[in-house]
């Protein structure tokens, strides 16, 4: 499948600017990588490290921690 260059360069030019614009807003592009939730073995391993927390001598401080930093979220 043929690609047209000067397709990319206005679909280019179209991102440039639409960063420009919101670096002028005082925003930031970052970029990060997280997990994939759909990739196989995802669930089995977030319920490994759950129980692990949950199970953990610590647990009451760790979800006392996660608590703490995430109050002000439901605001």
């Amino acid at each position: 499948m043929p690609t047209n260059p000067a397709r990319k360069t206005r679909a280019a030019e179209a991102a440039r600017q639409r960063r420009e614009k919101l670096r002028a807003k005082g925003m930031r592009e970052i970029r990060i990588w997280v997990p994939d939730t759909r990739a196989p073995g995802f669930a089995e391993e977030a319920r490994r490290q759950s129980l692990a927390v949950a199970n953990s001598p610590g647990e009451k401080e760790d979800i006392a921690f996660v608590e703490a930093i995430t109050a002000s979220w439901d605001e």
